[in-house]
């Protein structure tokens, strides 16, 4: 799954927004119904959307989605697929094509209606139609030759034999009831919370009795999209809310010793790659790319741009994940990285512009620093900051050096999408056919050791021959009021998994 950009904006404003959105103190009861608990999430509201299956801008709707719809499966603290609507998944023929999917017969839509195959296999299909929105999501799946099998089954068939089927169904295949048309609003899901009311800022969500699942501590969900990461944290330290998505090191450590304050991270949630484009010049050299990767003293930015909370990187896109290959780390050696640059005939230095914007805590920090670690071994790199409505559709998978944001994508999805040839989005112009080819024979091997020995390789190739520098990954840092527990901390979008939270009151 790749990265879904989220926008800045006033800090002032966003604030206001959440005072003005907040019905109560942290535990505060409402009479009929108990604790309500108040999320400032990352997003802009000029970003809203009401429709969970094509292009979402803000995490602050992914986590109003995830918990008005069911999904399929989800994601654990390990990152491992477990059950949600679907009960099982299991093939039914030796080459991985098909799949049974066995689906709960408890899940009940607001206002009561079964959810069945039919409205499981819809909900896939809208999604894949929207493919042009959402990178893609979806297309291993051939769902013109998927049905139904009665009311809580359905067979699935996929384009070419594929062993990720679970890790494919989880997190964000929302389900809604057969012929939804356009999502204008939120329509019928079966999720643990239902809509109350709300607009582009702020949404009130209230706790359903009739989920199937086991009922949330607090009855009542206020999710508020800011688009500043200070004025989050500031939220929570003021009292305004529970908890604060996604802030950076710096208010992290501004709270840290806060005692109405809790720091909660999540290893491995950021990453903010260097994106080298091979189709252009320098980097079609594979001399200057390695020259790059050895200019850069991956310790310093680690602990200028994460402050501590993360780890230097050796170029992997999924570090934490369970195919991850032992690589050894990327010492700098600008010796090295002088030669190799003078090998490729830029002995009297080469001149660069390095994109970067402030969408994320540190995106700008980094590259400035990114440049001055360059320009010691003859890489002029200027820094041009851009603005963050147009960075991702200007910038982004466009220009041929900048930084991207890729927050625990998981390799298998982000490598179907961004680095085969044929998917939706490749921004670094990865073209390798006996890759691909190994790719396509990994995702076909039923042994689940033996699949994770193939993709562990494709990733170490990718590390050493590929174009993006991961010089580092930071932890996802949230910040939650003294009392609140059991905040999500696993990888990529088991984050918004909060309906086990704890709310005093």
């Amino acid at each position: 799954m790749r990265r879904r950009p989220l926008l800045a904006g006033a800090c002032a404003a966003a604030l206001a927004a959440t005072a003005a959105g907040c019905t109560g103190a942290s535990g505060e009861e409402d009479a009929a119904a108990g604790p309500t608990l108040r999320y400032a999430a990352v997003g802009a509201p000029a970003a809203t959307t009401h429709d969970p299956h094509g292009k979402v801008g803000n995490e602050a709707d992914y986590l109003r989605f995830s918990m008005l719809y069911d999904v399929l499966a989800v994601l654990d603290e390990q990152g491992g697929v477990q059950p949600r609507l679907a009960e099982s998944w299991e093939p039914v023929d030796g080459d991985l094509t098909r799949w049974r999917i066995e689906l709960r017969d408890d899940a009940v839509f607001t206002g009561g209606d079964p959810v069945t195959a039919e409205d499981v296999l819809f909900s896939l299909r809208r999604i894949q139609g929207k493919g042009a929105e959402n990178n893609g999501r979806l297309s291993m799946f051939d769902l013109e030759a998927s049905a139904a099998d009665g009311d809580h089954a359905l067979e699935l068939a996929t384009r070419e034999p594929y062993a990720e089927v679970g890790t494919a169904l989880a997190s964000l295949t929302f389900v809604v009831p057969e012929g939804t048309g356009d999502i204008g609003e939120p329509v019928p899901g079966s999720g643990p919370f239902t809509w109350e009311s709300g607009d582009d800022t702020t949404s009130v969500l209230h706790r359903r009795d009739d989920w199937w699942g086991e009922a949330p501590s607090y009855a009542a969900l206020e999710i508020t999209a800011m688009p500043d990461p200070a004025a989050r944290a500031a939220a929570v330290a003021s009292g305004q809310a529970d908890v604060a998505g996604g802030v950076s090191p710096a208010d992290a450590r501004r709270y840290a010793d806060d005692d109405g304050v809790e720091v909660v991270t999540r290893p491995g949630g950021v990453n903010y790659p260097l994106v080298m484009d091979l189709e252009e010049e320098p980097f079609d050299d594979p001399d200057v790319r390695e020259a790059v990767r050895l200019a850069l003293d991956r310790e310093q930015l680690v602990d200028t741009v994460f402050l501590g909370y993360g780890e230097p990187g050796d170029d992997l896109l999924d570090p934490l994940g369970a195919a991850a290959p032992d690589l050894p780390a990327v010492e700098r050696d600008l010796d090295r990285a002088r030669d190799l640059l003078a090998e490729a005939g830029h002995g009297d230095g080469v001149s660069l512009t390095l994109h970067t914007t402030d969408s994320y805590p540190g995106m700008e920090d980094a590259a400035v620093l990114i440049s001055e670690q360059l320009a010691e071994a003859g890489i002029d790199a200027e820094v041009e900051v851009v603005p963050p409505d147009t960075y991702w559709t200007e910038v982004w998978n466009t220009e041929p050096f900048y930084l991207n944001s890729l927050g625990g994508s998981g390799f298998v999805d982000f490598a179907r999408m961004a680095l085969v040839a044929d998917g939706p989005i490749n921004e670094t112009g990865w073209s390798d056919p006996d890759w691909d080819a190994d790719f396509a024979d990994a995702l076909a091997t039923a042994d689940e050791a033996e699949r994770a020995e193939g993709l562990a390789d494709l990733q170490r190739r990718l590390a050493e021959e590929g174009g993006y520098v991961v010089w580092g990954v930071g932890d996802g840092i949230d910040l939650a009021a003294s009392g609140v527990t059991g905040l999500p901390t696993g990888p990529g979008f088991h984050r918004l998994r909060i309906e086990d939270v704890e709310v005093p009151g």
